[in-house]
């Protein structure tokens, strides 16, 4: 997997700020989506606040180090698929989380036999692909180029 280019993905599908701000749900968060946890030096500093591209670019590594993680427990095969799946699965589980992209039976049935049409076509028909609008159109394509 290209980490560089998941996280210029990223940038796009999460953006970047190098500040804090809220997220559209009201928590602080900074960087390409990264949801301000107790543990952070930035913890109870005001909306505004300046963050440097170097703890963005920290942060970022840090968070998708976990979400890795958290895709091999959906895909424990998930260093055996293509990098480009790799990528796709670990960007919906840095948006969604594992829990919820879990539910995705039918996409993970296609993704684990090679199915790409299939995996694609079971993307879109989620409530999370109304919800991400583009995002989902751009990886349901990715997936669906491995064909």
């Amino acid at each position: 997997m290209n980490i560089q280019q998941l996280r210029e993905q990223l940038k796009i599908d999460e953006g970047v700020k190098y500040e804090i701000y809220l997220d559209h749900l009201g928590y602080p968060t900074f960087g390409i989506g990264h949801l301000i946890v107790e543990a952070d030096e930035e913890h109870g500093k005001p909306v505004g606040t300046p963050i440097t591209e170097e703890r963005v670019n920290d942060v970022f590594d840090s968070d998708v180090a976990i979400y890795i993680s958290e895709a091999k427990k959906v895909f424990p095969n998930l260093e055996t698929l293509p990098s480009e799946a790799q990528e796709v699965i670990v960007n919906m589980t840095f948006n969604m989380g594992a829990p919820r992209l879990s539910k995705f039976k039918k996409f993970i049935a296609g993704v684990n036999a090679g199915d790409w049409n299939t995996a694609a076509v079971e993307m879109m028909d989620s409530r999370w692909a109304k919800q991400v609008g583009n995002r989902a159109v751009r990886l349901r394509d990715r997936i669906q180029a491995l064909a």
